[in-house]
């Protein structure tokens, strides 16, 4: 049987922007170029692009990415950052594709509204409960693939594990003044992170209600592991519902065939941590072949000069093969 290749990658691009001087826009092209064409990728996942005003006032671009991919075999390439009526300032999720995009939309509180909370550290008191908002949109765009199916891909950048504000409990950027108010922050970091999850599961489970047989991809940086609630959440394995029956909407993680050596995409302090994701649904699992992570080298987030910002990502790209039955 004849078989069309394809590839699917995500890499977090840390903070792409040529407005900023520190690190100069030209080594971050020379740092980031190299890895994007070693992913020979026909869809990327990119987190993390920023978006530049050509004029001020005017609606802002994604400058800075299109300069990037000059140049690269993703130059022409179909991209978007979703219906928004222009890209966010920072740390939009991006998908750049071979083929068409038919349809792209940023879910941010369509499908589950901002749960309400009052905080039980506030200072001073809250006297009504607030709304607890993601920080970023998960992005969905349709692609059509050779032969004219429909591949659904959700590019997320999900909270980071960082302690959200709490009012009255910060003494500086990185500094809180009491232990309970850092452990408040921490427990609505992590909401924040398991609700643009739900949202996510939410949305694709719309998808195999309409067809069963949905092609669903799921990348990008989750900040979380495979055990961590969020990806719990996202695939929903049959483990967690107790039922064989929902195993058709299992979103399956394609690192679990990497050596456990291999396995991660992140350096924290000494440790490595697998935080970018690569989930596929049960029909787009027949297709594929195989997967990577290009973590050679990789640069420790935390073990790196304090006055100066690098120009490489502090993230390793992942890419994944699949074969397109004709």
């Amino acid at each position: 049987m004849a078989e069309t290749q394809f590839r699917i990658a995500t890499f977090n691009l840390e903070s792409l922007d040529d407005d900023v001087s520190d690190p100069p826009f030209a080594a971050r092209i020379a740092t980031l170029r190299p890895q994007l064409e070693r992913l020979a990728a026909d869809i990327l996942c990119l987190q993390e692009v920023d978006a530049q005003h050509p004029v001020k006032k005017e609606p802002r671009v994604l400058r800075a990415l299109t300069r990037l991919l000059d140049g690269t075999r993703y130059a022409g390439f179909h991209v978007t950052a979703g219906d928004g009526a222009s890209p966010a300032d920072r740390h939009n999720p991006v998908l750049v594709s071979r083929w068409p995009i038919t349809a792209a939309r940023l879910l941010r509180h369509d499908l589950v509204s901002p749960p309400r909370v009052r905080l039980a550290t506030a200072v001073p008191p809250m006297g009504e409960a607030m709304d607890v908002t993601w920080d970023r949109p998960a992005l969905h765009a349709a692609i059509v693939l050779p032969g004219g199916r429909t591949l659904h891909v959700f590019n997320l950048h999900l909270r980071a594990p960082l302690a959200a504000p709490v009012p009255g409990q910060k003494a500086g950027a990185f500094v809180w003044k009491t232990a309970e108010g850092w452990a408040e922050g921490y427990w609505l970091a992590a909401l924040k992170r398991a609700g643009q999850a739900l949202e996510t599961r939410l949305a694709v489970d719309r998808l195999f209600d309409a067809d069963p047989d949905a092609l669903v991809m799921v990348a990008g940086d989750c900040n979380a592991d495979v055990e961590h609630t969020p990806l719990r959440i996202l695939c929903a394995d049959p483990e967690s519902t107790g039922n064989p029956a929902l195993a058709g909407r299992v979103l399956s993680p394609l690192e679990r065939v990497i050596p456990p050596d291999r396995r991660f995409s992140v350096l924290h302090a000494g440790a490595a941590v697998m935080l970018d994701h690569l989930l596929v649904s049960p029909r787009l699992a027949g297709w594929f072949r195989d997967v990577a992570i290009h973590n050679e080298g990789l640069s420790d987030e935390v073990f790196h000069p304090a006055d100066a910002r690098s120009p490489e990502s502090y993230h390793a790209p992942m890419v994944a093969s699949f074969a397109l039955p004709d």
